[in-house]
């Protein structure tokens, strides 16, 4: 840049930079720049979540394949596991404790394997979703994807082994001389429900689980107490018959409670709708709706953190 002065010499002087006095922030707007591993919007999460699914679906068959690979009988520990420990509390509860009291045996067996089958698909997704991202660490510092896919991946590889064990439960309700009928089509509805509940809850595990790893070593106690808090060996109305009426309708609108509740209806003949808490069906749903959308929610909020520190 040149201009003449008063004695006629013309003097040369730099021209500014076309960027000075522009703050960080503003230069990044004016190039089109992002912050690296910036939190999306919510819709944008959503839609790469989306983008995703056959990622989150191999996965979790996967990690299913791979959960017993070093066992003799592979996938059968799916059923095995929980079958034991149904065998265990039955001895327990059904034949030391009489926690059987009201039921045939025709009806409490079933109960109590289909109470097992139901928690244990709760307790998993839980157990699964604290580690999903701190034992994943490799993984997410590696590859640029919605964390969101772990946890969900996790919920939906014990959906797929509940499904499996599935069978063996639909044996052991036939075997006691429940068979199928049209309430066997209400499991659909209460599977989903469960599942959308179960992954809310993995969501918010898992952001828990990043920040404070040593949170895995508690759940299992956690975990413990809400089985027992449950009903899962017991019929809770008529274990808490002598006690206030509020202790058993709270304990029946717990969550885990509702789900195998409304699964016991469904399968079990000698379980009547008397056994359900009031709007059962309501309940089920906001639950399933509640975590799920605030799991998601408060998952996403912390993305760009996961992986860092």
């Amino acid at each position: 840049m040149s201009e003449t002065t008063h004695d006629g010499t013309v003097a040369v002087t730099a021209a500014a930079p076309p960027d000075e006095g522009l703050t960080a922030a503003q230069l990044a707007a004016k190039y089109g720049l992002a912050v690296s591993g910036a939190r999306p919007s919510l819709v944008e999460y959503v839609r790469q979540l989306w983008g995703r699914r056959h990622f989150i679906l191999a996965f979790s068959q996967a990690k299913l394949t791979a959960q017993y690979s070093q066992a003799k009988l592979g996938q059968l520990w799916q059923v095995a596991t929980p079958l034991l420990n149904a065998a265990v509390y039955f001895f327990i509860f059904g034949l030391i404790l009489h926690a059987s009291r009201g039921m045939s045996q025709d009806v409490y067996i079933p109960f109590l394997v289909t109470g097992v089958f139901v928690f244990t698909f709760t307790q998993s997704s839980v157990m699964s979703g604290v580690r999903a991202i701190s034992g994943n660490l490799g993984l997410v510092r590696a590859l640029h994807f919605p964390r969101a896919s772990l946890p969900v991946s996790f919920s939906l590889q014990q959906l797929q082994q509940l499904l499996f064990s599935m069978i063996v439960l639909f044996l052991v309700a036939i075997g006691f001389g429940s068979y199928p009928d049209l309430s066997w089509l209400l499991i659909v509805p209460v599977l989903a429900l469960q599942f959308l509940f179960n992954t809310g809850l993995a969501l918010i595990m898992a952001r828990a689980g990043a920040k404070t790893p040593d949170l895995a070593q508690l759940m299992p106690f956690v975990m413990r107490t809400w089985m027992y808090a449950s009903g899962v060996m017991f019929s809770i109305p008529i274990m808490l018959e002598d006690k206030p009426h509020w202790i058993a309708t709270v304990l029946q609108w717990n969550p885990a409670a509702v789900y195998m509740d409304l699964m016991r209806f469904a399968l079990i003949d000698g379980y009547g709708s008397e056994n359900l808490p009031d709007h059962v069906w309501a309940v089920a749903g906001g639950w399933a709706v509640l975590f799920a959308v605030g799991g998601f929610v408060y998952f996403w909020k912390a993305e760009e953190r996961y992986g860092r520190g």
